[in-house]
């Protein structure tokens, strides 16, 4: 009887699980490919595929929706996301937690976003959704990605283009940094770097205006 080999995609999709699942379940032994292509691609034998051995381990592993926007002002953006995520993820048919943030996208000190990290470290979330990129972190998302890869989390962005609000965040966070930078170059000897900042400062807070 000759078997039906899939490729990875089409097996996971049968199992109903993400193609990175399959590769961890390879490295924990759970799942090997029956065989590889001359190219090294995977290629399973459906009719070996059972997809009720295997949710019950990933059932408890949480799915995590995480919105985030720079102030309380933006508060109808915030319920935006979450209307987003929480229709993306009820259509997926996923049990999910929405953690919602306030705060630049340059404070990694964020209470939703520590927790986010702990949970994620302590091997409590298989799956983080996310609307955009940046609303993880202006810079250093990558590393959150890092540590999703590293503890096996799945990670879904809905839209990978730019943010709608992206101008306006960045204006934000970039008035943060030279909030920062003035105060510690404020003083007599700083007069002419203070001016300098003043002025930028001016710059940035007209051009979030247009």
């Amino acid at each position: 009887m000759s078997r039906k080999m899939v490729s990875i995609h089409e097996a996971a999709e049968f199992l109903g699980v993400a193609a990175q699942t399959l590769r961890r379940w390879e490295r924990e032994g759970k799942l090997i490919p029956d065989e590889r292509t001359p190219g090294g691609r995977r290629r399973y034998d459906l009719a070996r595929l059972r997809p009720e051995q295997f949710h019950a381990p990933e059932s408890a592993l949480r799915t995590i929706a995480y919105a985030r926007v720079s102030s309380h002002d933006r508060k109808e953006d915030l319920e935006r996301q979450k209307q987003v995520l929480e229709l993306y993820c009820a259509r997926q048919g996923w049990t999910f937690e929405v953690i919602a943030d306030w705060g630049s996208g340059m404070n990694y000190h964020k209470k939703g976003l520590k927790r986010l990290l702990d949970d994620m470290v302590e091997g409590r979330i298989g799956r983080l959704v996310i609307t955009h990129k940046d609303r993880l972190l202006r810079f250093g998302a990558e590393l959150v990605f890092a540590i999703c890869e590293a503890k096996n989390v799945e990670v879904v962005i809905l839209n990978q283009g730019e943010d709608t609000t992206f101008e306006e965040d960045l204006a934000k966070d970039v008035l943060e940094i030279i909030t920062v930078f003035s105060a510690r170059l404020y003083g007599s000897r700083s007069r002419k770097n203070q001016k300098l900042l003043d002025g930028v400062k001016k710059a940035v807070e007209e051009s979030a205006l247009c």
